[in-house]
């Protein structure tokens, strides 16, 4: 995975989906232009259908099982990547916060952080 741009969004989603496919409370992506994103190796594909019935490809390492991006039919013209994949303590924290009714009780949001139920 290569990227050639800024992210155009990143955020955390709380919905049960995504606690499930991360195994934490949470998971935290970076959305980038679909022109700035390069993918390379082999992919693994997993479709979710959304509670609106959007669909989302997921694609995931073969090897380890970790999510590399996922395309959202709802956002075709993005691509989110997992923030975890950069590896980088530094990538720019969250600007959204969506699905907070299933938000884990004890977490906390950055302060200026969009919220969405």
């Amino acid at each position: 995975m290569h990227v050639t741009a800024e992210p155009v969004r990143v955020s955390v989603c709380h919905c049960l989906a995504c606690q499930r496919r991360t195994g934490s409370v949470f998971g935290a992506q970076a959305r980038f232009s679909s022109a700035v994103v390069t993918t390379n190796g082999r992919s693994n594909e997993y479709v979710r259908v959304g509670d609106e019935g959007s669909r989302a490809r997921f694609h995931f390492c073969p090897d380890c099982g970790s999510t590399v991006y996922y395309i959202s039919d709802a956002m075709e013209a993005t691509v989110a990547i997992p923030v975890g994949a950069f590896a980088d303590p530094k990538f720019p924290g969250p600007t959204v916060s969506v699905y907070e009714e299933r938000m884990h009780s004890w977490v906390s949001m950055p302060p200026g952080i969009e919220h969405m139920a």
